[in-house]
């Protein structure tokens, strides 16, 4: 069809006339309502950036000589942010002397990993980076999963506790009590 008419039919239907597809032979395009056809793409491309998933890195930092309970707390977060989806980048700084020492904390860094495996991977391998020591650890679950089922347990644990709840009323309501007995003091 030729250019001319195609406006002229567009016209009288008080339409726009659109291409769709410059590059094919020959060009195609479409009567339509060029407004609304933009604020569908604006739509699915909101969709698209909703569904997107970003990765964060969170940061642990430790010491070579940390203490064994503040080791626990430290490994704590890692597995919280591995459980989340999360990659985990775990730095050792070193200090003074601490620099002629670099297997503590390789060692501290393989004693981390081993601790999390089930949770994540390494995906960067121990290597000294001037006073630091870096490794990164990633996660087993995709962050789109462990989001999911963070929304699952959420959705199911308001549904248990009104269960307890209502188990506790039954069982306080089917309980016979006891008349009380009527006290009477003596006299004197």
């Amino acid at each position: 069809m030729r250019v001319e008419d195609a406006l002229r039919l567009a016209a009288e239907a008080d339409l726009d006339l659109v291409e769709v597809a410059p590059m094919a032979k020959p060009p195609v395009a479409k009567l339509m309502d060029f407004g609304k056809f933009k604020y569908e793409a604006a739509l699915k491309a909101r969709e698209a950036r909703k569904n997107q998933v970003n990765t964060v890195i969170k940061e642990i930092k430790l010491r070579p000589k940390i203490d064994p309970h503040d080791y626990g707390t430290k490994k704590g977060h890692v597995e919280r942010f591995l459980k989340g989806g999360d990659k985990v980048k775990v730095t050792i700084m070193f200090r003074g002397r601490e620099q002629s020492r670099p297997e503590l904390g390789f060692r501290l860094l393989q004693r981390l990993a081993e601790d999390v495996i089930e949770l994540g991977t390494v995906e960067s391998a121990p290597k000294q980076d001037g006073r630091n020591m870096i490794m990164v650890l990633g996660p087993t679950k995709k962050k789109s999963e462990a989001m999911a089922e963070q929304r699952r347990a959420r959705t199911a644990a308001p549904a248990s506790d009104a269960d307890q709840a209502q188990d506790v009323s039954t069982e306080t309501a089917a309980e016979p009590t006891a008349p009380e007995a009527e006290t009477t003091e003596p006299a004197t």
